[in-house]
């Protein structure tokens, strides 16, 4: 994690609970249109979703954090390809739970239940 990050940053990483890693990496990979590498440490499996010099985070195999529709909304960045991300998330296995619509001066999102069972919202500063 780059230093503007941790000083700049509210939110520095986060863990999504999984069921199935291939399935979800194999989500976030056409959805988010980034590379999602798994990784293994130790006994620990997991997916680190790419984020360069941004803020990021991983997909984990769920034991007592399991996938959740409620609790704190994330938004993922899908700029400039919003509804290009909102059919590949049909087409991967998840189900829109609010389609693209404006946020007022925020930009536009849309909610979507991930192949795993998360909500979460995808966010662009334009409606494309």
């Amino acid at each position: 994690m780059s230093d503007f990050n941790s000083t700049h940053n509210r939110a520095v990483w986060f863990d999504i609970p999984v069921r199935d890693l291939e399935r979800a990496a194999t989500f976030y990979r056409a959805v988010l249109d980034i590379t999602v590498e798994i990784e293994q440490a130790g006994e620990l499996r997991f997916a680190v979703l790419e984020h360069h010099d941004g803020n990021g985070g991983c997909l984990v195999p769920a034991s007592e954090d399991a996938p959740s529709t409620g609790g704190i909304l994330l938004y993922l960045n899908a700029d400039g390809r919003l509804r290009t991300a909102v059919e590949q998330a049909t087409r991967c296995g998840g189900q829109i739970l609010e389609p693209v619509h404006p946020i007022g001066p925020h930009g536009f999102r849309a909610i979507v239940l991930d192949s795993e069972g998360n909500r979460f919202a995808l966010h662009s500063q334009t409606d494309g």
